[in-house]
């Protein structure tokens, strides 16, 4: 079976960055997994996610994979495990993660991936390369770019059009060249978490309520707003180094625009940016990285741009753009608190609430 190729995004979403060239897509044998991850073995485990573990594996010929086991997936007889995986072989961007094939044996369903030598985002902000400061300005503000473009290809151009839902720094993975590759899109209809009544449900089980939108949180209903909050998030974790919720002692907790916004009504962006750059960066993409990332995370989601605005925000230098960011309502003073403080306490007294439940 053949798939389409990459093709570009549409106007405003061209750079100047090289085509990859993508394996071919097949069928794989348990029996061959088992052996290119050593019997799925705790050594190779690279992480954990919301629908299954992920571990590294080298093929026969000896190229290296990321093979995705999954926890479980939809018993709905409509939902043909081969069928969806091969509509997900057909997404293709250069910066979403693409799938190399699958294999369904048995009681076993993984889907299998290229390896991505830099592993996430998370893991040089957070984890085992946080102190290499390996991530500069340059590289921060391509990953901010490239992972725009492609959660607005899924948003606008791709067939079928997909909301990620799980949107987060686990899920922006690094190749060799440090560009974006956006993972774990599409699986809503493959992995239904909760079904009543025929009607599928998504539950917050699983996910970070750190990047999680107030509406997602009520509801339980993931939407392309909902993508834009969380990718407002991850743009601000992106230039400040902290984390989604950072706790202050043992019984406060504080957001992260619950901290950055203060700070710009100040216009103290030096005191934004994370201090492992050592203050270099350039003062006029930070400032409207930081921007868009706020207007993104913004509590009510009629008020948040799109994908595809947000791109073109962050990829516009102009002058007059810069004006027009800064003149939203949003930078000015206690309007803008109000927004940003209800939401994040609500994400705080949530995220209380999910603990005491025993969830993740």
């Amino acid at each position: 079976m053949q798939f389409c190729s990459c093709f570009s995004c549409g106007k405003g979403f061209d750079r100047k960055t090289k085509v990859k060239t993508e394996p071919s897509w097949r069928i794989f044998s348990l029996k061959e997994l088992h052996a290119a991850t050593n019997s799925f073995n705790y050594d190779n485990k690279l992480g954990e996610g919301r629908f299954g573990s992920v571990y590294w594996g080298q093929l026969w010929d000896g190229s290296q994979i990321a093979v995705k086991r999954l926890k479980a997936w939809s018993s709905r007889e409509e939902i043909d495990f081969a069928v969806e995986v091969e509509i997900l072989a057909r997404i293709r961007h250069n910066n979403l993660l693409s799938v190399r094939g699958y294999c369904a044996e048995g009681q076993e369903r993984l889907i299998v991936y290229e390896y991505m030598p830099n592993l996430s985002l998370v893991s040089h902000l957070h984890g085992l390369h946080s102190s290499e400061s390996l991530l500069d300005w340059t590289r921060r503000m391509n990953i901010a770019v490239t992972s725009a473009q492609a959660i607005a290809y899924l948003h606008h151009h791709a067939t079928p059009r997909i909301v990620h839902g799980d949107v987060r720094a686990s899920n922006v993975l690094l190749d060799s060249e440090f560009e974006a590759r956006v993972t774990d899109f599409g699986y809503g209809k493959l992995m239904a978490e909760d079904a009543e009544n025929g009607v599928t449900k998504t539950t917050t089980k699983g996910k970070d309520l750190g990047y999680l939108s107030p509406e997602c949180i009520e509801s339980g209903k993931e939407s392309d707003m909902g993508d834009v909050y969380s990718f407002g998030i991850v743009l601000l974790e992106l230039v400040t180094g902290k984390r989604p919720i950072e706790k202050l002692n043992q019984t406060t907790k504080q957001g992260i625009t619950e901290w950055v916004l203060p700070l710009v009504y100040e216009r103290k962006f030096g005191e934004i940016v994370d201090q492992r750059l050592d203050g270099k960066y350039v003062e006029e993409e930070l400032k409207r990285v930081v921007l868009v990332g706020l207007m993104c995370a913004q509590s009510e989601p009629e008020k948040r741009p799109t994908m595809s605005e947000a791109v073109e925000m962050l990829m516009n230098e102009s002058k007059e753009k810069m004006a027009q960011l800064e003149a939203n309502p949003l930078f000015k003073g206690n309007i803008g608190e109000e927004v940003v403080d209800e939401s994040s306490s609500e994400i705080i007294s949530e995220e209380k609430d999910h603990q005491k439940q025993g969830q993740e």
